[in-house]
């Protein structure tokens, strides 16, 4: 086992958290996104982490198969004939919290990433 290795998890840990953090995002941006290229309303994206000995990774980013929500404004243009507009899956609400445990993640894992810094310095001073 590298001496490097927890500098490795802690690191691969911030990038995945990033990566959350930059999902919920885009999730948070297209809130109100009602087409997009493929004529749908934008689905929220979903991010899997997974751990293993090598650290944490971002295993996929799926998209959420919950269903659209329908919002009455028959002055929309993308209304249809009853008057009502198929809305994302996105709930700010729900964004904001993900994006919250997100950056909770990211600090902790930066937290340690210093911890683990103080103490190899700590260590290389003890070898002077």
């Amino acid at each position: 086992m590298s001496v490097f290795k927890g500098f490795e998890i802690s690191s691969s840990a911030m990038t995945a958290h990033r990566l959350w953090q930059e999902i919920a995002a885009v999730n948070i941006a297209n809130a109100e996104t009602t087409r997009t290229p493929t004529g749908e309303p934008f689905r929220r994206k979903l991010v899997v982490l997974m751990q293993d000995i090598q650290g944490v990774r971002v295993a996929a980013i799926l998209d959420d198969p919950s269903p659209f929500r329908l919002v009455y404004d028959p002055s929309h243009p993308d209304a249809d004939f009853n008057g009502y507009v198929r809305m994302p899956n996105v709930h700010p609400v729900l964004e904001m919290v993900d994006l919250m445990a997100a950056t909770r993640g990211y600090e902790f894992s930066a937290q340690a990433f210093a911890i683990q810094r103080q103490m190899f310095q700590q260590a290389l001073d003890l070898l002077r």
